[in-house]
């Protein structure tokens, strides 16, 4: 008869929860269509109302926090912030500027299949690694500079629960990495503004467990939308290229 000493019992991975949520909304086109200035642009009334909105779900369930981090890009502080006064925590934010949103390049001048390739590559099942958004820079770039981040967030000991609030593009790397266990890209994961990702992170990106994806505090069905934030993004583009043309005749 065997005893307990014939095997090696399971032990449990240690687990830390990180609440990840998107910023709220920001306008990132005037009306006329031309690109605002994405490393000053701040939240929108829509945005302001979707993270008082996550505040609240989050205050419900009463999560609390004890690190927040966040980019050096206004729009995920002024998130941020908005949640820790919701939720009466005073709290240091730690900004990184390695966890700033994707880098785009000059798309100004592209039009049709090359125009919505650029935008909506990077979003469609899993590109490559060498794929670049915008003509900017590559998945694997960004990889590159926010795993070292990352990895060390999950070396320091101090902290047990933690929001980061980041960007639809470093959210989705993250949450592929910790989904695949390795540096692969799901485009297919939708961010909306302000959601709200449930992670319950393991020194192993492949024993961390992802619990919830795309919380959507306005509506956490989400049953009125169809159209991805990107495409949302493009289309207004457009729209604005069409009414340059039209202003210019």
């Amino acid at each position: 008869m065997s005893s307990a000493q014939d095997w090696d019992a399971y032990l449990v991975p240690s687990r830390r929860r990180i609440v990840l949520m998107r910023h709220a909304s920001v306008s990132y086109y005037t009306d006329e269509g031309a690109p605002v200035d994405a490393e000053n642009v701040r939240l929108n009334h829509a945005g302001i109302r979707q993270a008082g909105e996550a505040a609240e779900l989050l205050a419900r369930h009463g999560v609390e926090f004890d690190r927040v981090l966040t980019s050096n890009l206004p729009r995920t502080v002024q998130t941020a912030d908005i949640i820790l006064e919701r939720l009466n925590l005073e709290i240091p934010r730690q900004p990184y500027a390695a966890l700033a949103e994707i880098r785009k390049g000059d798309y100004a001048h592209a039009r049709g299949r090359q125009l919505h390739d650029a935008f909506l590559g990077p979003f469609r099942a899993s590109p490559p690694l060498g794929t670049r958004f915008q003509f900017g820079e590559s998945l694997g770039e960004v990889f590159d500079r926010l795993v070292p981040v990352v990895e060390d967030e999950l070396a320091n000991p101090q902290w047990r629960s933690a929001l980061w609030v980041l960007h639809g593009g470093i959210n989705r790397a993250l949450l592929s990495w910790w989904l695949c266990g390795e540096r692969r890209w799901l485009g297919n994961l939708l961010q909306q503004p302000a959601c709200i990702n449930l992670v319950d992170v393991a020194q192993n990106p492949g024993d961390t467990i992802v619990r919830a994806i795309n919380l959507w505090a306005p509506d956490l069905v989400q049953n009125d939308s169809r159209i991805s934030t990107v495409e949302a993004q493009l289309v207004e583009f457009e729209r604005g290229l069409v009414q340059a043309s039209r202003h210019r005749a």
